[in-house]
């Protein structure tokens, strides 16, 4: 009877172990520049954990860069398996994500009409087995909510990105003062293209890429030249020899 109780008091700290294990012992997904792989615990993103993704603003641009840095991110990664995408309209565009490395044809597209039900679908893709990551475009996000896909996240490996999309002016800055359990949290900004020295016509897109919060890391701001798929992202041409500004935590407060 006393063996009996002590294997199954053994195989209950088992599973609590497994369930609170952090996230970034499952691996990471590297951005594909060194110098911000660097800056993240672990050398990457933590798979098997919530990452959120900001546009600067509310508008479509803004929408489209969160959309390409997670594509970005996903399309380089070694597991080439399906991603799960819920969002309210059918506006993504296959062209573009091809063009930053994510393949079309590894999309399974949700749409739903509303965030509670996008938040749903994303909990169930979580759960489900031969799903490589899952991408969800949000504007209101509660805690709670974001606290059960971290959840799910751990128990299953599965990376969740969240892409919110500010509808009003309000609500937005509200929504970002508020905390949840996303293990990083990024925001995308178009910045003017420089072309290439003695060279006329446009450059490479420009991004600035920040971090605004990171858990057991700390916040930093690049500014990026972004290629098409066929070559890789780099630092801006000026930065590439100096280390990543850091965000103090008064800039920090006014980023959130």
């Amino acid at each position: 009877m006393v063996q009996t109780e002590k294997a199954l008091i053994s195989e209950l700290r088992e599973r609590v172990r497994r369930v609170e294990r952090p996230a970034a012992a499952r691996g990471v997904l590297g951005i594909g520049v060194a110098a911000i792989d660097r800056a993240l615990p672990g050398g990457g993103l933590a798979q098997g954990a919530v990452h959120e993704i900001l546009g600067a603003g509310g508008d479509e641009e803004d929408g489209a860069l969160a959309a390409a840095f997670a594509a970005r991110i996903l399309g380089q990664s070694a597991d080439n398996g399906l991603v799960l995408w819920c969002l309210p309209r059918p506006d993504l565009y296959g062209p573009g994500l091809a063009a930053h490395g994510l393949d079309p044809g590894r999309l399974v597209l949700v749409r739903a009409p509303c965030d509670a039900e996008i938040l749903w679908a994303m909990e169930e893709g979580l759960r489900s087995s031969g799903v490589t990551a899952v991408v969800g475009e949000l504007g209101s996000l509660p805690a709670i909510a974001s606290r059960r896909l971290q959840l799910a996240a751990e128990r299953s490996g599965i990376t969740a990105f969240l892409l919110r999309r500010w509808r009003d002016g309000g609500q937005a800055a509200r929504e970002r003062a508020l905390p949840n359990a996303a293990v990083t949290r990024w925001r995308i900004t178009a910045l003017p293209s420089q072309p290439p020295r003695g060279e006329p016509g446009v450059g490479s897109p420009r991004w600035r890429i920040e971090l605004l919060r990171c858990r057991g890391g700390e916040p930093a701001c690049w500014e990026l030249e972004v290629p098409d798929a066929t070559d890789p992202i780099s630092l801006a041409a000026a930065l590439a020899d100096r280390p990543a500004s850091s965000v103090t935590a008064q800039k920090y407060r006014r980023a959130i």
